[in-house]
């Protein structure tokens, strides 16, 4: 042992220093050093040691020193520094080295991770506290500029709508600016922003040219580096998508960020989406309650309402019950007097065909009597015997005319009238209303015009008949009530003027107007709503200045009903005169019409008006009847007057006459064989009447084409044709007019 010391050079105290130093080495204590004088190979171990334990002792620095760095001053990226070193001390340097780095990335990890969850959490509780979407999207903007950063940003919400018409539009905006030709909406797969909702992925652009966009201030402006397109999904629906633009590239942590708060803000649209349909429903479900409620009240008022109806329904009932007892009563009476009134009215019309008979009876004879004494065939009559047996003519015709017009009146009262439809040409009624009425104005002095409008159709479809007696009815008063002046005569077109409830008038394809105008004495405003009734004249008093019965306008007015029209007063002042209008629609169709009513042969003058052929009776004519001469008439009457009447009137045409005043008379007469040529026969006879008498004659061989006139004195509905069917071969009405009688013998004698 002493010897190896000797061989080193170390004595016993060197040794020994050495040792401890080793010790003190081991054990820590980088401070221990040997002598810097020892000498030869002492000196060598010693500075050896001695290196080494500097070594060791600035590496022991180096990592206090980092230590200090890392662990106190919170610098993570210092790295431990030693030089001169190698080997295990340069790897010890890099191993260190090695832990800094592992040590600082993971802690900026952690950081990263703390900062996310930071603001993860502060943001999403900040979003769950927003009620509606528009605070939401400016909410989610205005942080995410401050935590990202970002200096721009738009929020587009997904709008309503099917899958293939959904649109993305924008809802807030943050620094953004109204830029012209960019698109405000974007469809699904439209743009970027289209793209990124139809994708469902983020869209990340970290190297923006520099014309894409400008971001500005009141200091300036420059183009963003990074672009950042997020949807936001909840249960793989695209709710919104939120674009963000950045003077910085986007970090990966800001990225992440990013990610997951889109999930949750996902989340959070749908939950205010939700509400805010929950909201609707709530208030729809509210108004829909209140709606029930008020409902209710009103279906609970409406109950007692309907318990109250029912409470006098109930004693309505009993009411009604009782009334239909009444009721049933009333109309028992009702057809009792139906009843009565049916026969009344079967007592009215035999009465009328009785009192035609009785009254025509007597006219007949007396008006062909007359008219034979006028005639004066024997020259034996003084002038002033012929004026009274014209004036017994023409009082028998103002007698017949009032009969006829009593006659009218009942039958357009109980709707046996009827309307034979024709062609009417308006020239035709021109002229026949100048033949007669012209003579009757010129010695008065009173002008009298006629006007037809050449708008007018040539001719019209109605009831020639019909519409002449209207217009001679109109003009005959107008004559009759006016003294000076004149009667004019207006045909024309109409449009108004009618009642606005005529529906035949309303609905014609034209209206032609009749208006008859005069310069008389006009009608008091008090009497011009009864003028159309029956018996009822302006003055009817019995010391009244104009005669007549005031039945021609009632007729009138009826009639022109009859031809689908209307009469009315258009005017009239009293000494100013008076204007009538009659309305007739003109149509394809004629106008409605009851069933035919035989009518007197004989043509009666309008109500209150004089004869139509003049004051005078008509003078003598002479018709073609030489051929009647030698001929053999049977003329059944029984009544001697009509007997010695038409005997008269034929013999003055040389005719035979063989008289018979009964139905079994005559057949008698016929049975003795003489000749008869005609046969003129009564209706209304006792015991066999004419029908009866003219059906027999016709089951006897050698009458059967003998002609057969029928006389008869009613003159009501139906005659004629009963007549016909009985076996006559035509039919007159009396008074039997003369020259209309020797017509009819000449035409059924040579037919």
């Amino acid at each position: 042992m002493l010897a190896q010391q000797e061989a080193l050079g170390l004595g016993t105290s060197e040794t020994k220093e050495l040792l401890a130093a080793l010790r003190a080495f081991r054990k820590g204590d980088l401070a221990a050093r040997l002598p810097a004088d020892w000498q030869g190979l002492a000196g060598k171990v010693a500075d050896a040691f001695n290196d080494l334990a500097d070594t060791g002792d600035r590496m022991t620095k180096e990592v206090d020193r980092v230590g200090q760095v890392i662990g106190k001053e919170g610098k993570l990226g210092g790295q431990a520094q030693v030089e001169g070193v190698s080997g295990t001390w340069k790897d010890l340097t890099d191993t260190i080295n090695r832990m800094i780095a592992n040590l600082c990335e993971t802690t900026r990890k952690n950081a990263d991770q703390d900062w996310l969850k930071t603001n993860l959490a502060r943001l999403t509780g900040m979003l769950h506290d927003q009620k509606d979407l528009p605070s939401l999207a400016r909410l989610i903007l205005s942080e995410l500029a401050r935590i990202v950063p970002a200096q721009h940003g738009i929020f587009y919400i997904m709008a309503d709508g099917a899958k293939e018409h959904s649109r993305l539009r924008p809802l807030a905006t943050y620094a953004c600016k109204e830029r012209r030709n960019l698109a405000t909406e974007f469809r699904i797969g439209e743009g970027l922003v289209g793209q990124c909702a139809l994708e469902k992925q983020r869209i990340l652009l970290q190297t923006v040219p520099g014309d894409y966009l400008s971001i500005s201030s009141g200091l300036g402006e420059a183009a963003p580096l990074s672009l950042v397109l997020l949807p936001l999904i909840f249960k793989g629906q695209v709710k919104a998508v939120v674009e963000l633009a950045s003077f910085d590239r986007f970090e990966a942590v800001h990225i992440s960020f990013l990610d997951q708060l889109a999930e949750n803000t996902g989340i959070v649209i749908s939950a205010i989406q939700a509400n805010v349909r929950t909201e609707e429903l709530l208030e729809q479900s509210q108004s829909l309650t209140r709606g029930l409620q008020s409902r209710q009240e009103e279906l609970r008022q409406a109950n007692e309402q309907l318990q109250e109806k029912a409470r006098l329904l109930e004693e309505q009932k009993q009411e009604v019950e009782s009334k239909n007892r009444e009721a049933e009563e009333a109309r028992s009476a009702l057809e009792a007097k139906a009843g009565q009134l049916a026969l009344i009215s079967k007592y009215k019309s035999e009465f009328l065909a009785n009192m035609s008979h009785e009254l025509r009876t007597p006219l007949n004879s007396l008006l062909i009597l007359s008219q034979q004494l006028a005639d004066n065939p024997e020259g034996n009559l003084s002038d002033e015997q012929k004026e009274f047996a014209q004036t017994i003519y023409s009082s028998g015709s103002d007698l017949l005319a009032l009969i006829n017009d009593i006659l009218d009146l009942s039958k357009v009262e109980s709707g046996t009238v009827t309307v034979d439809v024709a062609d009417v040409p308006l020239a035709g009624v021109r002229d026949q209303v100048e033949q007669m009425f012209r003579h009757m104005a010129q010695p008065r002095n009173l002008a009298f015009a006629i006007h037809i409008d050449p708008r007018l159709p040539r001719a019209i479809r109605t009831d020639p008949k019909r519409l002449l007696q209207v217009i001679k009815n109109l003009l005959a008063n107008a004559f009759k009530f006016t003294a000076k002046g004149g009667i004019d005569l207006r045909v024309e077109p109409a449009s108004s003027g009618w009642s606005f409830d005529h529906e035949s008038l309303n609905r014609a394809r034209q209206v032609i107007a009749f208006t008859v105008a005069d310069t008389g004495i006009g009608i008091p405003a008090d009497k011009q709503k009864v003028i159309f009734e029956a018996f009822q004249q302006a003055d009817g008093s019995t010391s009244r200045k104009y005669g007549g019965t005031g039945l021609g306008l009632a007729i009138s007015h009826e009639v022109a009903i009859l031809l689908g029209g209307e009469l009315r007063l258009v005017s009239s002042l009293v000494d100013r005169g008076s204007a009538f209008t009659l309305f007739l629609p003109i149509d394809d169709e004629p106008p409605p019409a009851s069933v035919r009513a035989d009518h007197p042969a004989t043509e009666s003058r309008p109500a209150g008006g004089p004869p139509l052929a003049g004051a005078a009776m008509p003078p003598a004519r002479d018709p073609a009847t030489a051929a009647l001469k030698d001929k053999v008439v049977l003329l059944v009457d029984d009544d001697a007057r009509n007997l010695l009447a038409i005997i008269a009137l034929l013999q003055r045409h040389e005719v035979k006459v063989l008289t018979a005043e009964s139905g079994k008379d005559a057949l008698e007469t016929l049975a003795r064989g003489d000749g008869v040529d005609i046969i003129l026969m009564d209706i209304m006879m006792p015991q066999m009447d004419g029908y009866a008498t003219i059906a027999a004659v016709r089951q006897m061989p050698r009458f059967k084409g003998v002609p057969i006139i029928a006389l008869t004195a009613k003159a009501m509905k139906g005659d004629r044709e009963k007549c016909i069917q009985a076996g006559a071969s035509d039919y007159i009405a009396k008074p039997v007019d003369p020259d209309q009688l020797l017509s009819l013998l000449h035409g059924c004698l040579y037919r």
